[in-house]
């Protein structure tokens, strides 16, 4: 089986793909004419049901947001840390 292109869709054409859905075209149906896949669509209608917004940022829960900033907070203090090993490494020498 021959792996697929990677498409990407408009936030327009994903709100017209869940209003089809919204006003009774059934599930499969849209799938199929449109050749979308199956995990694609519920994440849009999820999407669109949660926040209104096809946006990752802003379908993030508090979790995930609290882990991206720990991440980038530790990044920093590693960031600090290596620049001070290196400090004590030059004032050392003199």
């Amino acid at each position: 089986m021959a792996k697929r292109e990677r498409r990407t869709f408009t936030d327009e054409f994903k709100q017209q793909m869940v209003q089809l859905y919204e006003n009774g075209k059934s599930r499969a149906d849209i799938l199929r004419e449109y050749d979308l896949s199956a995990s694609a669509f519920d994440r849009w209608v999820k999407q669109s049901r949660t926040t209104g917004s096809f946006t990752e940022n802003d379908n993030r829960t508090d979790e995930q947001n609290e882990l991206l900033q720990l991440r980038k907070e530790n990044q920093r203090l590693k960031m600090e840390n290596d620049i001070l090993k290196q400090a004590a490494l030059i004032f050392g020498r003199k």
